[in-house]
């Protein structure tokens, strides 16, 4: 007979829970649906500091001076590429056979694009087992790899690491160091998104297991100390292009909340095609977002578009670029 209360019991507090769980569900549905709303402003659109993703390719020796002559015609207002050059061994280290033909490379992107500035982009997966960002000595291997690859003729340098948990203080060592290391060369960072909700990152957290957001608080510091953030608004989880919209219109209206004017806000805008959220994910939404969230917000000088990657780009993802964010029709 207790054994019998007990199951009731158990049944009727998961109902109450599920039945929370898709409350909460059907709220958040449609607090994005309504964030991606209205028309935006005409003068909502690219202030010529936009970015490119860009493969390893660039720099390993696929690529050829006629192949940046080919992607010259494409930038736009685009100002920064991120180019591939790691990533970092598990122990920090780079090693300078990841770019063998960096040097070739940036000879011909700055003859093509002398206005075009370009960042190493270096990385490595942050899971256990993987790199320690918590190790000195990982650390100055890291920083030293940054160094040398802005003394061979990088503008600066873009980080991506991932997963980094919210509020982890080696992440904030690491751009601590690399500014001090290239002292006042474009320092950028690939973010995670922003929790839409406060508390919202732990149980997310718990139900992923690995981290899916950062905190504002840590945001603002991670945007602190560097130049720019280009906020990875992709693999958002949302299954119809209007959550999506609402989802890059919530992480954009947070951010220009927090960056300052004297830095660059990138939002990212997914041009790859072999995700789940392929379907819902748009360059052209993303635009759309980055643009209502302008328009609630006010001006901003230094705010852009970031796609990512090159390598999967599609004409049609570049005509979105084009028509819905450097030169929108309203």
């Amino acid at each position: 007979m207790l054994a019998l209360t007990i199951t009731k019991r158990l049944i009727r507090w998961t109902a109450i829970v599920l039945a929370v769980l898709v409350a909460l569900g059907l709220i958040a549905i449609a607090a994005l649906r309504l964030q991606f709303t209205g028309s935006p402003a005409a003068w909502a659109r690219s202030t010529g500091n936009d970015a490119l993703w860009m493969g390893h390719a660039w720099v390993d020796g696929r690529r050829t001076a006629a192949d940046v002559d080919a992607l010259a015609v494409r930038l736009g207002s685009v100002k920064d590429v991120y180019v591939h050059s790691g990533p970092f061994s598990h122990n920090g280290t780079l090693a300078p056979d990841k770019y063998p033909n960096a040097r070739n490379f940036l000879k011909w992107w700055k003859k093509r694009l002398p206005g075009v500035r370009v960042s190493a982009w270096l990385g490595q997966r942050v899971d256990p087992g993987r790199l320690d960002l918590s190790d000195p000595e990982a650390r100055t291997r890291i920083v030293a790899g940054a160094k040398a690859l802005v003394d061979l003729g990088f503008d600066g340098i873009h980080y991506d690491f991932e997963p980094v948990r919210d509020g982890d203080p080696a992440f904030l060592d690491v751009l601590r160091e690399t500014r001090e290391a290239i002292g006042t060369r474009p320092l950028s960072v690939a973010t995670q998104q922003i929790e839409p909700l406060a508390g919202l990152g732990p149980p997310a957290r718990l139900a992923i297991g690995h981290e899916k957001y950062w905190s504002q608080g840590y945001f603002r510091q991670v945007t602190g100390l560097t130049d720019q953030v280009a906020i990875m608004t992709y693999d958002s989880w949302t299954f119809l292009p209007s959550l999506y919209g609402g989802h890059v219109t919530r992480q954009a209206e947070i951010a220009l909340g927090i960056v300052p004017e004297d830095k660059t806000l990138l939002i990212g805008a997914p041009a790859y095609h072999d995700h789940a959220g392929d379907h819902a994910e748009s360059v052209a939404t993303a635009a759309e977002g980055a643009r209502l969230a302008l328009t609630e917000h006010g001006r901003k000088a230094k705010v852009g578009l970031a796609m990512y990657v090159d390598f999967t780009a599609t004409d049609e993802d570049w005509r979105e670029y084009e028509e819905s964010w450097v030169r929108p029709h309203t």
